[in-house]
């Protein structure tokens, strides 16, 4: 069977997703701004600046960085995968430009930020049984964690698979399209970026591409 084909869109260095994707066996491209294509079997957002609270109806409140050229060049990606049925994925940022993408908004600074910055620290969250993250890792589990927002109202059709401290969503899926997202950084926690303190990352793409085989027409 074809190797499955995975777009992963980001700025800066992505060589820690293309370097776990290839891992679990698939061929990725990784250049900016990538263009839709029927070639893909999936997308993958990446990490990087915060979403501009325009796309939540907010006013500049916390968020620093915005890029607001890449919010709107990634929503747009997230409707032409979806849209052609092609699951997609969030890690961070991307996790975070989901929500936005589907209605939801975002917690522009938590009180924790300094606790979730800095090179990482590590916490638990909490998974439900019947998800993805949950299947994979059990309902309790130790990942990375390197952000100063959060996940405030879910987006329509979201639903909430891992939480912190019943605080923060940590981890969503969609309840009909193929969507998933994760606050934390799978990324540097597999392979040679592998730690004994949290999960294997490699788990959730490996699950991901799966996904994407599962969905090719």
């Amino acid at each position: 069977m074809n190797k499955v084909e995975i777009a992963v869109s980001g700025k800066g260095n992505l060589a820690n997703y293309v370097n776990s994707l290839e891992g679990v066996g698939a061929v990725t491209v990784s250049d900016y701004p990538i263009a839709f294509s029927e070639e893909y079997d999936g997308l993958l957002l990446t990490g990087g600046a915060d979403v501009h609270p325009r796309f939540y109806n907010e006013e500049v409140d916390g968020s620093v960085g915005m890029d607001t050229e890449r919010d709107e060049t990634e929503m747009a990606l997230i409707k032409a995968f979806l849209d052609a049925g092609k699951p997609v994925m969030g890690i961070c940022r991307g996790h975070q430009l989901i929500n936005v993408y589907f209605g939801g908004s975002l917690h522009q600074h938590i009180a924790e930020a300094d606790l979730h910055r800095g090179g990482g620290k590590v916490h638990f969250v909490d998974a439900a049984p019947d998800s993805a993250v949950g299947s994979l890792y059990g309902t309790r589990f130790c990942v990375n964690s390197t952000h100063h927002q959060a996940v405030k109202r879910l987006g329509d059709g979201l639903r909430a698979t891992a939480v912190w401290e019943d605080k923060y969503v940590e981890a969503t899926e969609h309840k009909s399209l193929p969507v998933l997202t994760m606050q934390w950084h799978p990324e540097c926690m597999c392979f040679e970026r592998k730690r004994e303190d949290t999960v294997d990352g490699a788990a959730v793409f490996g699950y991901f591409v799966e996904l994407c085989r599962k969905n090719r027409p």
